[in-house]
């Protein structure tokens, strides 16, 4: 039997070595830009039964010009992509990713002002089997070390599913020495195992990029004294406690404020179970968000490991607890998500922050603004990605979208790629939107095959594309449906599931007087909605119970959205504010922006130019 050279304790798995027994290097994609979609910054944010609110001025905790960042994408191209400038400078990493299950997360979204639906938050793509699992994991923790700071540190969020290996992974990238705790989440509540003990745990992993150099600040995570703990004072106020049959006094850890001794609380130790899981509590914090955590949960990880204004990371933030924590901690923050929902939810959780509770005073509502961020993505470059690591070529890649749609590939034409049923199906390139020119060229094309309806399938789309798609299909005779590709078709195991929306348009009225604007939202149009499940299309009693938010740049430039005022509906608010109103300083010509995103997560956009006088 040939001697095995065993160098060191690891944990291996198809496809961590090539046949060689050679460590196959991890992909490092990218870096690719990313693309800052929107910005917001002192919006006006509307609500019925309220004045409209302007941002308040906050202090900069950070460097000059810095906005928290909201990214979509893909996590391991994300974090790739930071390392050019993140490298060595995040302080504090906390992820909560799939426990490889294998089941898919939904999401409850608001429909109108009664009825809600639910869609998927995110598939858990990597529980269809185990070594897929590690190696995901794997390859991000490799780059997420390169990020972390000298001082920095990272909490891995896990269950009894795979700690254990995820522990002795960690062991080996960040080294044996540089684990700090495997700290245990004990909730309570009820359990419906009759064949094992309930469930009642999770396990995160605290490891450091450096012991001895990273932040752990135990005095400002410490927990109070249950009431049945008995102090007395001495004759300068100092609290103290003795035991039966002992004159000794021993003296609690406390601090002098405001004139008084207060004492400082207990050491917290490895175990934490005084916060309640959210399916026990869902309290004021709920999103109806499936595996959304506690806040209360996070604050402790971000007082012991980072400090004022130190950057926070999470690369599976969900429902956004997380950035909220740390938006309320005074942490700039990085999050990122490759779902349009959760990003979504934690665009409006941000923007509804000073409504919720201080984390530091629970009797109070936190009562502060968010600080300005940008929602960012990358765009093509993701798009561009797939294609080149899944496909032999272009091609290929054309007829798995065509599947996708349930159409079959077509050749011998110079732009069309489809037929389904009687339609003729064109496909809109990776790297760029359709455009009014690819329009025309589909429709003639289509006529001369005579074809009578007209299926485009694109990715991105030309700025008010949508108003003219309709009045280009009676002028022609052909029916044409515009349907958008969802960004689910490039994670394999939600396509069984993906749907193709139509692309929508809607109607505004906008009226100038002086140098103030109205902008009033008429209508929102799906012109087909044969692709729609009969169980959404149920409960919607009005046009407006299509839109989940909608938003308008009243200066806009540069093809970045400036979020300047916005309506949108929450789980406990769910009117939407219909009419806008902005005042100009000077005259001009200006171009204005309408973003309305409907209850699928899908924006539409509009562009409109006024003049001031």
């Amino acid at each position: 039997m040939p001697k095995v050279d065993i160098k060191k304790t690891e944990l291996v798995w198809s496809g961590k070595y090539n046949e060689e027994r050679v460590l196959n290097p991890v992909e490092r994609p990218g870096p690719f830009p990313l693309q800052v979609s929107e910005i917001i910054d002192n919006p006006k944010v509307n609500r019925n039964n309220s004045q409209l609110m302007l941002y308040d001025n906050h202090e900069n905790i950070s460097n000059e010009g810095w906005k928290n960042k909201l990214i979509l994408g893909d996590n391991k191209l994300v974090i790739t992509s930071l390392l050019e400038n993140f490298a060595g400078k995040i302080n504090l990493i906390y992820i909560d990713p799939p426990f490889a299950t294998g089941s898919d997360f939904k999401v409850k979204i608001p429909v109108g002002e009664k009825s809600e639906i639910e869609e998927k938050a995110y598939y858990d793509k990597w529980g269809k089997g185990l070594d897929n699992y590690l190696q995901m994991i794997y390859e991000r923790l490799v780059f997420m070390k390169e990020l972390l700071a000298e001082n920095g540190s990272i909490y891995v969020h896990l269950d009894w599913h795979t700690a254990h290996y995820v522990k002795v992974m960690m062991d080996e990238i960040f080294g044996y020495k540089n684990m700090i705790n495997e700290v245990i989440w004990s909730f309570k509540g009820t359990t419906i195992s009759a064949k094992m003990y309930g469930d009642k745990h999770d396990n995160i992993l605290f490891y450091v990029k450096n012991k001895g150099k990273h932040i752990f600040n135990a005095d400002s995570i410490r927990i109070p004294f249950s009431k049945e703990t008995k102090f007395k004072q001495d004759e300068n106020g100092k609290w103290y406690r003795q035991y039966l049959k002992e004159t000794k006094k021993y003296y609690a850890s406390q601090d002098f404020i405001n004139g008084k001794w207060v004492i400082r609380g207990k050491y917290r130790y490895d175990v934490i179970d005084d916060v309640p899981s959210m399916g026990t509590a869902h309290g004021y914090e709920y999103l109806g968000y499936d595996t959304q955590k506690k806040e209360d949960l996070l604050k402790i990880f971000i007082l012991a490991s980072s400090n004022p204004g130190d950057i926070v990371a999470d690369f599976f933030c969900g429902s956004g607890t997380t950035l909220a924590v740390a938006e309320k901690l005074g942490r700039r923050w990085i999050g990122c998500d490759s779902s349009i929902h959760a990003i979504n939810t934690t665009k409006k959780r941000l923007l509804e922050i000073e409504k919720s509770k201080d984390l530091m005073n629970k009797n109070n509502l936190y009562g502060k603004k968010a600080r300005p961020f940008e929602i960012l993505t990358l765009d093509s470059y993701e798009r561009k990605y797939w294609q080149v690591k899944t496909f032999k070529d272009i091609s290929d890649c054309i007829a798995f979208i065509l599947n996708a749609y349930g159409a079959e590939p077509i050749l011998d034409y110079t732009y069309l790629r489809g037929k389904k049923e009687n339609a003729l199906v064109y496909v809109g390139d990776l790297d760029s939107p359709i455009t009014i020119q690819n329009l025309i060229n589909a429709v003639k094309e289509c006529k001369q095959a005579g074809g009578q309806e007209l299926h485009i399938l694109g990715w991105e789309w030309e700025m008010s594309l949508n108003t003219v798609i309709q009045d280009i299909a009676e002028r022609e005779g052909i029916i044409i449906k515009p349907r958008i590709i969802p960004r689910d078709i490039m994670n394999r195991e939600a396509v069984k599931n993906i749907r193709f929306f139509e692309l929508s348009y809607f109607n505004v009225d906008i009226e100038i007087e002086g140098n103030q604007l109205q902008v009033e939202l008429k209508d929102f149009i799906i012109p087909h909605k044969d692709l729609i499940p009969n169980s959404i299309k149920d409960k919607i009693e009005k046009w407006t119970d299509w839109v989940d938010y909608w938003a308008i740049d009243f200066d806009y430039k540069e093809n970045i959205f400036n979020n300047n005022w916005t309506s949108y509906r929450t789980k406990k608010d769910r009117t939407l504010t219909l009419k806008a109103t902005y005042k100009y300083n000077n005259p001009g010509r200006y171009k204005i922006c309408v973003k309305v995103t409907d209850i699928f997560g899908i924006d539409t956009s509009q562009l409109f130019e006024i003049e001031i006088k």
